[in-house]
């Protein structure tokens, strides 16, 4: 199988470079500030699963430059997707399937609007990870889980595929029948963590530890729970209480993705996240006071500053 990694962050730097440490044929197509980094540091996993380095990494910065591919893994941050799509366009037209693991969900339907239904496969991942300064991928925790399914039956022999391939790596990988339920089930496990750390400006312990404060992961979420079920995601309340169940087994430092981009200054997903629960909720008409709360909490932190 022929893998393009497009969006060498944390998360697909790591997933490409097992998949390389076990000899498929990775490519990944980044922005030139990214190309430029992998070319003079190359791609390092400093991992609790294990250190790895990849030998001489594939890194190009135009699909143009890729002669063919299968799959490709889409690891951007929501607020990049729109500017990918006319790599997404070449890389589908070359015949490759395509395998988002962003979180949320208005990213699936847009990207099978503009690939086709028969080219998105469904996807998530699980990791805690970031890169440090020379671009190495630093992944605490043991956390490093790649879920995936497909969304169209034409997409069952590449994600067998891609499941024998995930035999022979350092992922815990997983194939299931029903990856739209398991994305809402993701959707609302980060909604809450990142929401609620993000607007406190605080790790998952703190907020553990005052009642009033883990009241608001709590509803966010049940609020998510109707939203999913609203788009026949078949939560239940036993998928609510294992939500919980995990955040209460987070180290109490950690934290989300979208706070550590706060804590930085940097660009969050806010919108990508709380902004299209909302969008979705409106849809169907289902209420989320909560989620709008905290939209409109961690909203002036955008772009960062707080302004």
């Amino acid at each position: 199988m022929r893998i393009v990694v497009l969006g060498a962050g944390a998360l697909g730097a790591y997933f490409g470079a097992r998949w390389m440490e076990t000899g498929v044929d990775v490519t990944f197509l980044v922005r030139e500030k990214r190309a430029a980094q992998i070319r003079e540091n190359g791609i390092r996993l400093n991992s609790t699963k294990g250190d790895y380095v990849a030998a001489n990494p594939r890194v190009v910065t135009d699909a143009d430059e890729i002669e063919a591919a299968d799959l490709v893994l889409v690891s951007v941050k929501g607020y990049h997707l729109d500017g990918t799509l006319d790599q997404l366009r070449t890389l589908a037209d070359k015949g490759a399937c395509v395998l988002p693991v962003l979180n949320g969900m208005e990213h699936v339907s847009l990207l099978q609007k503009e690939l086709g239904k028969k080219t998105v496969i469904g996807g998530l991942a699980f990791i805690f990870a970031g890169l440090n300064d020379k671009g190495h991928v630093e992944h605490t925790g043991n956390a490093h889980q790649l879920l995936f399914g497909p969304l169209d039956e034409s997409q069952k022999v590449i994600c067998d595929q891609l499941e024998a391939i995930n035999q022979d790596a350092v992922i815990d990988s997983r194939q299931t029948e029903d990856i739209s339920r398991e994305l809402w089930k993701k959707y609302m496990f980060i909604n809450a963590l990142s929401g609620v750390t993000t607007a406190a400006n605080l790790p998952i312990g703190p907020i553990r530890n005052h009642p009033e404060t883990f009241h608001i992961v709590e509803m966010l979420l049940q609020e998510m729970k109707q939203l999913a079920n609203a788009y026949d995601g078949k939560l239940t309340d036993a998928d609510v209480t294992a939500a919980k169940q995990n955040l209460s087994n987070l180290d109490p430092e950690a934290t989300s993705s979208t706070h550590k981009d706060r804590r930085k200054g940097a660009t969050l997903e806010v919108d990508h996240l709380h902004g299209g629960a909302v969008r979705l909720a409106e849809a169907v008409n289902v209420a989320m006071p909560y989620t709008r709360t905290v939209l409109g909490l961690v909203k002036p932190f955008e772009y960062g500053g707080g302004n």
